[in-house]
Formats: structure tokens, C-alpha cells, sequence
């Protein structure tokens, strides 16, 4: 498996999405696409909040223009289901609000002794499909999440400040008490 370059590489760049993926092979852009490392994007019982028993609601918003990588929304998605999974058993629904459609390049340069007679360099430097990530615009939603009870809310606080290093971005934390508006 070869090693991913450091996010800085993509996230704070602003980009075209590259997204172009057809059913005909000769009109795609895109000729391989990178498997899609976010294997679930709802977790949680939905119906919680549809009966009414879920409500406390917290919305996590990135306050910048950023791309964001599969992989990371996946390190995210697993260490807070894990972490809510075992505190809250079920009584929560978290879900993953983007999508990651753009897809990144790498131009692959071979490094050590006599790699400059092997290599081609900048010349047609295209760059090579190496995965995936979500254009986010300022104030996008991330992540929401549905708990029981304010004691919850407080636990979840918790978990998102430490999920806050896996992420390329500032977030934001937004919180409402959804049994006052009924």
C-alpha cells in the first residue's frame, strides 16, 4: 500500500471538482475511480427521531473553505460510532452529511539514487487517481447527530473535541433543544 501525502497537499487548495465519471469509457474523464473508503453514512436508529424520543440535536458545521478526504471522514465515523455505541447503546443517530464525489491526483516522483534518468518529471504531469474528498463550503454541515438526553449532549461535546485533529478544518458545534418547539 503506498503512503498518502500529507493533507495540506489538498485541503486548503481551491479546486475544480473533478468528477466526470461516464458509462461509455471513451467520453469519462476519469478512467479508474478510487473505491469509496465511507462504508456507512447513517448509524443509529432512525426511527428514535421520527417516533419523537431523540430530542437533542447537534449539527457540526467546518467554518472554511476545505476539501475534506474520505479517509478522514471514516476515522471520524468510527471513533464517534464507537465511542457513542458504547456509551449511548442505540440511543443516538449520527450521519454523515458530504458526499465525497472530487476526485485527487498525485503526479508519483520515484526518489533516491539515479531516479532522474527514470522519470519523466513535470512533462505531461496529469497525475494519477489516488482518492476521494468532499468540497466543503464555509459553514457546510459535517456530521448530525440525534441523542435522549442533555447529560448526552455533554458526552458528544466530548467525543467531537477529540475527533477535531482528524479533521483538516475548524468545526463548529451548533446545538438545539428540539422539545422546545413543540
Amino acid at each position: 500500500m503506498a503512503t498518502l501525502r500529507k493533507a495540506n497537499a489538498y485541503s486548503k487548495k481551491s479546486v475544480t471538482p473533478y468528477t466526470r465519471i461516464s458509462k461509455r469509457r471513451q467520453k469519462s474523464f476519469i478512467k479508474v475511480v478510487p473505491p469509496q473508503k465511507i462504508v456507512k453514512f447513517t448509524m443509529g436508529k432512525e426511527s428514535l427521531v421520527n417516533s419523537g424520543k431523540l430530542l437533542h440535536k447537534m449539527v457540526v458545521l467546518c467554518t472554511e473553505n476545505v476539501q475534506i478526504r474520505h479517509n478522514a471522514l471514516e476515522a471520524c465515523r468510527q471513533y464517534i460510532n464507537k465511542k457513542m455505541d458504547k456509551e449511548l447503546a442505540g440511543q443516538y443517530l449520527f450521519k454523515i452529511l458530504p458526499f465525497p464525489h472530487h476526485i485527487q491526483r498525485e503526479n508519483k516522483m520515484l526518489t533516491g539514487a539515479g531516479a532522474d534518468r527514470m522519470q519523466t518529471g513535470m512533462q505531461l504531469s496529469f497525475g494519477k487517481c489516488v482518492g476521494k474528498s468532499a468540497i466543503m463550503k464555509r459553514d457546510a454541515k459535517l456530521f448530525v447527530i440525534y441523542v435522549a438526553n442533555p447529560k448526552a449532549v455533554a458526552f458528544v461535546r466530548k467525543v467531537l473535541k477529540q475527533v477535531k485533529p482528524k479533521l483538516p478544518c475548524k468545526i463548529k458545534t451548533l446545538y438545539e433543544d428540539l422539545s422546545k418547539k413543540k
